[in-house]
């Protein structure tokens, strides 16, 4: 299974994610959508699973969640926009974690790349980045990577413009 991993987009949705994501059977937002139309394209054009991220408003936080547990195939996943910094995450998910046992943690916030495994946790840590054209990141970033039985890898990270570039 191809999975497209975006974060950050604060209302500006790059078209060039379409053309990205083309073969990917999901796509997850990290949080920090910015404008409901930021998820209906994107649930227009794959599956999504989506949470909420600290800028965005009453009305995305009505239609997505905090955060997400789920599992596909045998891995388990656990999708919250803020889990504070690699390794050292915040209480919240770190209670989480422990919960839930995630193989792997997707994030967002930071708008810091960042693929790494947690030998302490267990999980593969995995934040896409910021695609979008808020923040202070120079460089917008998504991530594509695979799981299937057994295996979660093959990650590759998509660079896009400068964020003054659109």
């Amino acid at each position: 299974m191809k999975i497209g991993i975006l974060s950050d987009t604060h209302g500006y949705l790059d078209q060039k994610v379409f053309s990205y994501f083309e073969n990917c059977d999901e796509i997850w937002h990290a949080g920090d959508i910015g404008d409901e139309t930021v998820i209906d394209d994107l649930k227009a054009f794959k599956p999504c699973r989506i949470v909420f991220g600290n800028i965005d408003g009453h009305q995305i936080r009505k239609r997505v969640s905090e955060f997400l547990s789920f599992e596909i195939l045998d891995k388990k996943i656990l999708m919250i926009h803020i889990a504070g910094k690699y390794g050292s995450y915040t209480p919240q998910v770190r209670d989480l974690i422990a919960l839930h046992q995630p193989d792997i943690l997707v994030c967002g916030h930071s708008h810091i790349l960042k693929i790494a495994f947690d030998s302490k946790y267990n999980l593969l840590y995995l934040n896409p980045g910021a695609v979008g054209i808020s923040g202070f990141h120079q460089v917008r970033t998504i991530l594509r990577f695979e799981i299937s039985s057994g295996f979660m890898g093959n990650a590759e990270v998509i660079e896009f413009a400068n964020r003054h570039v659109k």
